[in-house]
């Protein structure tokens, strides 16, 4: 019977004293204050419901959950509340290291209802307060001045264990000879001494630094009741073992494991969000394909400090104006095998010899793809520890080798200027339950995950959820940022699916960033950045659980969501759409004034505030009032909560959808031209400006749209200007497989490859854009108000205006500041094939002239923009991205 099943979780334990049921735990035609309700109690697993060994009186309460307990879990808002009896709340935390369960009786004795419970907010209720200030993993304590190494602490927390011990194994590699080692022989099992706050600690020797270790775990399992043994890596490691089968115990203060590179390495001066231009990084396409890196730091840590092609075009990026590298997953994920003995390859030279519009390619792939040395990496497994696949060796994959090689990378781009941004999934592992890589549910079952009605774990985001309005789930999110600022001096945090975090949760992290002092940490936690994936969906939509950090939500914090307004005007249609030609957009030959509409607002930093005459109506409308399906185009308080993109690691590549949506006889010149308008939208506006990796290059995936395990072959990257990528056969068939049809010509193509000459005019005129906007300051104002006082679109809704053409007006005599001789910045956007002429009435009799930037730039197009001042008319090429300065007077 579905009402009879240990399996489900279908009730709540929210507090030592106060429990909550649905009214659908009863069966049907029966409520639930017609039955008599009891904890059923088995403190060594094993529980029989129909005759429990133990048993703790509930009484049921009147109505639904009492306040504040409704406030806190709103989606339990309806549920029936039970209290526990007095007599059994103080042996609350004995009952959880057994099994327990919730049955229901009717008035003739009869078993109708018997569930297990969901336990994160009485764990919560009971050990929060005191466990969320522990510092968990290992710490470290010597004498100061004392040399290394120290003596380490083990702490974990694991309340509903019923006994813990640290396995320890003898030896650690020696230099040289780590390829060929591994803990050999039984572990020593030291118990460890569980504290009030559920943690179970235990104090070691010097002798134990760089040693392998595990938790071993005496758990009664909550829903089958079965006693286990069960062994852990430590959820919070800092280093771990070759494919993470143990933790080790590294000292990330030993100097042994910083390398001078990375001590001496100049931290980048603290930017405002505004400042930034990113640029979105894979760390193993950086250079797996760099002929003038070394083949054995090919697509490795190191190669960020090598002098090859990527550094060098990293250096002109910086030069020009790029701020920020954001690098896709680096923590320890589950999907690269660390070994290149265990991985599989197919040879380069095979795949290049299949014709561009084969499916074989993929085939050969997908056939390796568990076992090759390419993911995106939004699989975590240890938060707080680098990958070791990124490493150079096994050998450099152990311990605090991973953490020196980590650190060397993150000096080479810190000499280059750049600073440096991780991205993080705390929104989901990749496992849960007893699999081999659920570290957190093999230490407390059951309580870091977000489970659903039935007790099962919620996987709206394609995985296992994380709850991190759960406090230690929280606490992991924010030690994890903590560490990776203070003990490898990263700048950034890009959250993946971050409208799964609550508002609270990020901001506990920016205000554990905050406290972060120079004198105090080494760093300044205050410069660093954190923005997101701010999507609203799932279980968590809508604020269901909690306020989350979502797009509109974060009013105030600084913390930026990806604008998906702007992507999509300028792209078309949706990256969701069936068929990837559908829908132009502003940059693939559609004109359509609600995409100039959409547009308008995310050149102005996405403002909700802003006020502009609508191209569709011709209206005077805020920001918010321009509709975006059901929201509203403009979301943020203040533009560095806006981060404009076109396109990113996911979906297609930008001269993908290019390709895609553009007429199959389309010159490859418009194609370029087209590429660098697009990105003009992004590094020209009032936002952060973000860029995935290559778009400056008209990176091509081969038409993939859903590239994280499509191989090294799919995701190519190279700087050096001799392949963009496309034409490498029929990408990956199960997400694009219904797409084929249309692909298959493109692929065949010659005229579609873009030659050594295209990929060159296309990065020289994507300088051109950083170089403007690092020149001009009024294109980052920096506030709400100064935009909304600054910015305006002359031309929108009125007879100057046309949905293929966008003017901005930044008149920086309307706000307070310096604006580096010029008091204002013109931008005109031409989407239209011909050259357009534009009267701005209000500015003529001015004296406006083109960039120094453009006017000694790559693009000699744009040099024919003009001026006319008696008129006040600006002439613009087609195609084109023109910025116009007013020089102030003198």
């Amino acid at each position: 019977m579905d009402h009879l099943d240990l399996l489900r979780a279908r009730a709540h334990w929210l507090t030592r004293d106060l429990l909550a049921v649905p009214a659908t735990a009863a069966p049907q035609g029966t409520a639930v204050a017609e039955l008599s309700w009891e904890l059923a109690l088995a403190p060594e697993g094993g529980l029989d419901p129909q005759a429990p060994p133990g048993s703790a009186r509930l009484v049921l309460g009147a109505g639904a959950l009492p306040d504040p307990a409704a406030r806190r879990w709103p989606h339990l808002a309806a549920y029936h509340a039970l209290h526990l009896a007095d007599e059994d709340v103080g042996r609350v935390e004995e009952i959880l290291t057994g099994q327990v369960a919730l049955l229901g009786r009717d008035g003739g004795g009869a078993l109708r209802v018997a569930t297990s419970l969901q336990v994160p907010g009485v764990l919560d209720d009971l050990y929060a307060s005191s466990a969320t200030s522990r510092e968990l993993g290992v710490s470290w304590q010597g004498p100061p001045g004392e040399p290394f190494p120290r003596v380490p602490t083990v702490r974990v927390w694991a309340p509903t264990a019923r006994g813990v011990h640290l396995l320890l194994w003898e030896g650690r590699p020696e230099p040289g000879r780590e390829r060929a080692w591994s803990p050999a022989g039984e572990p020593m099992r030291v118990p460890m001494d569980r504290e009030p706050d559920g943690t179970w600690t235990v104090t070691g020797t010097t002798a134990w630094a760089d040693r392998c270790y595990v938790l071993e775990l005496d758990h009664v399992l909550p829903r089958t009741g079965e006693r286990r043994q069960v062994r852990s890596t430590d959820p919070w490691s800092v280093g771990l073992s070759l494919d993470s089968r143990h933790s080790v115990l590294v000292d990330l203060e030993d100097p042994s494991h910083a390398p001078r590179r990375w001590t001496d390495a100049p931290t980048p001066a603290p930017v405002r969000a505004v400042d930034q231009a990113i640029y979105e990084l894979h760390v193993r396409d950086f250079s797996r394909d760099d002929p003038q890196v070394s083949p054995a730091e090919r697509g490795s840590y190191l190669a960020f400090a090598a002098d090859g092609l990527g550094r060098r075009h990293l250096r002109r990026l910086a030069q020009a104006g790029l701020t920020s590298v954001h690098l896709l997953p680096t923590y320890d994920l589950t999907s690269v095998p660390e070994d290149p003995a265990q991985r599989a390859h197919e040879p380069v030279q095979a795949l290049a010899a299949l014709p561009p519009d084969s499916p074989e390619q993929q085939r050969r792939v997908r056939a390796h793809a568990l076992r090759d040395a390419f993911n995106w990496g939004y699989d975590p497994w240890h938060f707080l520890a680098p990958e070791g696949s990124y490493t150079t060796s096994p050998g450099q994959a152990h311990g605090g080798a991973r953490t020196a090689q980590f650190r060397t990378m993150v000096a080479g781009l810190h000499e280059l200027g750049l600073r440096v941004v991780l991205d993080q999934v705390y929104n989901h592992t990749t496992d849960s339950g007893l699999h081999r890589a659920s570290v957190l549910d093999r230490v407390v079952p059951g309580y870091y995950h977000r489970l659903d009605e039935e007790g099962h774990v919620e996987t709206s985001t394609c995985c296992q959820n994380l709850a991190t309005e759960h406090a230690m789930a929280g606490k992991l999110m924010v030690d994890g940022c903590v560490l990776w600022v203070r003990h490898y001096r990263v700048d950034g945090f890009r959250f993946d699916l971050m409208g799964h975090h609550s508002w609270d949760n990020l901001e506990a992290v920016r205000d554990a960033l905050d406290a972060l002092t120079v004198a105090e940490h080494g760093v300044d936690g205050s410069a660093v950045h954190l923005y997101g994936e701010g999507w609203d969906f799932g279980e968590v939509a809508h604020g269901a659980r909690f306020r989350q950090a979502s797009q509109g939500e974060l009013d105030g914090t600084g913390i930026g969501t990806f604008n998906d307004r702007l992507r999509d005007a300028v792209r078309g249609g949706s990256v969701h759409e069936a068929d990837p030609r559908s829908g132009l957009g502003f940059a693939t030959g559609g004109a359509d004034p609600r995409h100039t509409d959409l547009l308008q607002v995310g050149l102005a930093g996405g403002l909700r505030g802003i006020v502009l005459r609508s191209q569709e109506t011709g209206e005077v409308v805020r920001g918010e009032q321009v509709p975006y399906g059901g929201s509203p185009a403009g979301y943020a308080a203040s533009p560095e909560e806006c981060v404009n993109y076109v396109d990113a690691h996911d979906n297609e590549t930008l001269w993908d959808t290019l390709l895609l949506k553009l007429p199959p006889g389309t010159s490859m010149a418009e194609r370029v031209r087209r590429n660098t308008l697009a990105l003009a939208t992004v590094t020209l506006s009032q936002g952060l400006s973000f860029w995935h990796a290559g778009a400056e290059l008209l990176r091509s995936k081969s038409l993939d749209r859903n590239s994280y395990a499509s191989g090294d072959w799919f995701n190519h990257y190279d700087p050096g200007l001799r392949d963009n990528g496309f034409a490498r056969g029929l990408p990956p068939e199960p997400d694009n497989g219904p797409r084929w049809d249309v692909m298959r010509p493109l692929l065949a193509d010659p005229s579609l490859v873009p030659s050594t000459g295209d990929m060159q005019g296309a990065r020289d005129r994507a300088l051109d854009l950083l170089r403007l906007r690092a020149r001009h300051p009024l294109l980052r104002l920096g506030s709400a108000a100064a935009v909304e006082h600054a910015v305006s679109f002359p031309v929108s809704g009125t007879g100057q205006g046309a949905a293929d053409r966008v003017v901005m007006l930044v008149d920086g005599r309307r706000c307070a500041g310096s604006w580096r001789g010029e008091d204002g910045v013109l931008v005109v956007l031409n989407a239209a094939a011909d050259t357009v002429e534009i009267e701005i009435a209000e500015l003529a009799g001015q004296h406006w002239e083109l960039s120094p930037v453009l006017r000694d730039g790559a693009d000699e197009v744009v040099k024919a923009t003009r001026w006319r001042a008696r008129l006040g008319q600006v002439v613009v090429p087609g195609l084109t991205a023109a910025v116009l300065v007013r020089p102030a007077p003198r």
